[in-house]
């Protein structure tokens, strides 16, 4: 008889992990074996539990996915890692990749879906949903990656920018991540030292100075940038 898949579900929304582990623990073919509300409590269980996949949100506090990723990388590089997230931007499925993912789906993915895979992940395949298929399709045929305009900010960091340029205000911003508005605050300054830049007003214009295909929905809809205070 096969052995279950063992799964490590990561996610900072309970009812999130509740969900995952219900819809693998109807299956004999995946054992859910543990739970993490954030990247460092991943790291922490990966190591109590040896999972053979984790399936990884990227946005959470503490340590987010990208960084938690990479660690697993580089200290248990036989763990497969399936990215499953709401965000489908270039910056997050590239960064995701480069850290080490083996696959990405969109949270959304149908049950089947997320079954085959977590298992394509575990048995080495690497298994995209088709929206980051078409984002890898495009960048083989054009040959690269389009340059990251911000490479100096994390993944949530780049969200966070992403969002204010959208026009939204950190209590908003802090609702669509699933984190405190004190967590996207702290976002903000930190991507304010890291570009030099002086307030909020400052870093939306930089941003679409430096990423113009992106920002351009937002220029041409006639979105102001947020109130110009940190």
């Amino acid at each position: 008889m096969t052995e279950a898949i063992r799964v490590l579900v990561v996610d900072d929304h309970e009812l999130v992990r509740a969900g995952l582990r219900g819809v693998l623990a109807a299956d004999a073919g995946f054992e859910v074996v543990g739970e993490a509300g954030d990247g460092l409590q991943a790291l922490a269980a990966v190591e109590m539990l040896d999972p053979d996949v984790v399936v990884m949100d990227l946005q959470m506090p503490t340590m987010d996915g990208f960084e938690a990723i990479r660690r697993l990388g580089a200290t248990r590089p036989g763990v497969a890692v399936l990215v499953l997230t709401m965000f489908e931007d270039d910056a997050s499925v590239f960064a995701a990749l480069r850290a080490g993912a083996s696959g990405y789906l969109l949270k959304g993915a149908g049950r089947r879906d997320l079954r085959a895979a977590v298992q394509a992940v575990a048995t080495g395949q690497s298994v995209f949903g088709p929206g980051v298929a078409l984002r890898l399709r495009d960048w083989m045929l054009n040959g690269h990656e389009r340059a990251d305009p911000f490479p100096e900010l994390t993944g949530r960091e780049r969200a966070v920018l992403d969002l204010l340029v959208d026009g939204h205000q950190p209590a908003t911003i802090a609702r669509r991540l699933g984190v405190s508005e004190k967590t996207v605050r702290n976002n903000v300054s930190g991507t304010l030292n890291k570009l030099h830049v002086a307030n909020r007003a400052a870093a939306v214009t930089l941003a679409r100075e430096r990423d113009p295909g992106r920002h351009a929905k937002g220029l041409a809809g006639g979105v102001g940038p947020p109130d110009p205070g940190r």
